[in-house]
């Protein structure tokens, strides 16, 4: 099972934390060049598996994707799951077509729900390491932290991944206890 999702790191100004009796003025990268990584997140196996641009992801980069994915468990004999949000491009009649073609199954997750997508907390961590507090005056530089961090996740962040990546889920009940309006 793997959970699917993008993300689009802009580049800008993200303060960490930041409290201060006088105001400090932070250097912020002019334009917002904004680098995209569509990744794969396997909790059994602490992996990831990704395909970045700097243009946009439509269903064709998908489609590239989902071959990328079978590729990497090809010979395994496991089925293959993608659990995914309800981006409108990977709901297209040629995502579920090369997915058919390759045997994944499609999982969709109800609307507005991400805290059922494990990868999300990914996305969280990469931001957090790369970009909070951090001022990068080029867009080259920026894109290899990104990428660095997210090549070093079986190694370098390999213990924060297995605490961080559980199959743990926060879920909301339908009661309205307590609540005044």
């Amino acid at each position: 099972m793997l959970f699917v999702d993008a993300a689009h790191f802009v580049m800008g100004a993200f303060l960490g934390m930041l409290w201060c009796f006088t105001r400090k003025l932070l250097p912020s990268a002019n334009g917002r060049k904004r680098h995209n990584v569509l990744g794969a997140y396997d909790p059994i196996r602490h992996e990831a598996i990704t395909v970045t641009n700097d243009t946009y992801i439509n269903q064709v980069v998908f489609c590239e994707f989902l071959d990328k994915i079978a590729a990497a468990y090809a010979g395994t004999g496991l089925p293959i799951t993608v659990v995914l949000d309800n981006a409108r491009y990977q709901k297209c009649p040629s995502v579920i077509e090369k997915a058919k073609e390759l045997g994944i199954d499609l999982l969709y997750l109800p609307p507005y729900s991400p805290n059922l997508n494990l990868i999300e907390r990914l996305w969280r961590f990469v931001k957090k390491q790369v970009l909070y507090s951090t001022h990068y005056d080029k867009f080259a530089t920026f894109k290899n932290s990104i990428d660095t961090c997210i090549a070093e996740l079986g190694s370098r962040y390999k213990a924060k991944m297995e605490t961080l990546m559980t199959m743990v889920f926060q879920f909301f009940s339908k009661k309205t206890e307590n609540v005044t309006v």
